[in-house]
């Protein structure tokens, strides 16, 4: 999969970043781990937009109709929408992630910012293919596909049996 990875106005790094070449990389790394589950191929391509509270609140607000900041959103190309077969583009969506918010959660949680972004980044990615948590069976599906991913990669919870 490729996977492009740019920064919200003001957000963007200085040359020599290692914080933003870190979080680059696991944005990367998870993408190839979901890539590889789930057998996409290396020409599907996603877009990765990473900002703050403030950017995150206003497309949630104008996408969403929730008036509040949230820490990712996904946008599958094919949502909804009827493919135009004449247009050839492997682009299967968009993640927008708050780093902002990501920082907020892991201290929440109690965890490492990196695993809370390898979180979020697997579970925007799930999104766009398709899966979802609108019901508790689905929610725990996708509970389990997360954990999965994120056990694969090294980034495991106390309390999920994918740490054994």
């Amino acid at each position: 999969m490729i996977v492009t990875i740019s920064y919200a106005e003001g957000m963007e790094p200085v040359e020599g970043d290692k914080t933003a070449a870190l979080n680059e990389e696991i944005i990367q790394k998870v993408c190839g781990e979901v890539s590889e589950v789930y057998g996409l191929s290396d020409e599907e391509e996603l877009s990765v937009l990473l900002c703050n509270n403030e950017v995150i609140h206003q497309l949630n607000k104008e996408y969403r109709g929730i008036d509040r900041p949230t820490d990712v959103l996904s946008f599958a190309l094919n949502e909804g929408d009827e493919i135009d077969m004449e247009v050839e583009t492997h682009l299967i969506g968009d993640l927008i992630i708050s780093l902002e918010r990501t920082a907020e959660q892991a201290e929440e949680y109690g965890h490492p910012f990196e695993r809370e972004l390898a979180y979020l980044t697997v579970h925007g990615c799930l999104h766009i293919l398709g899966y979802d948590h609108m019901t508790d069976e689905d929610k725990a599906e996708m509970r389990r596909e997360e954990e999965f991913v994120l056990g694969n990669l090294g980034y495991v919870r106390e309390d999920t049996p994918y740490n054994e």
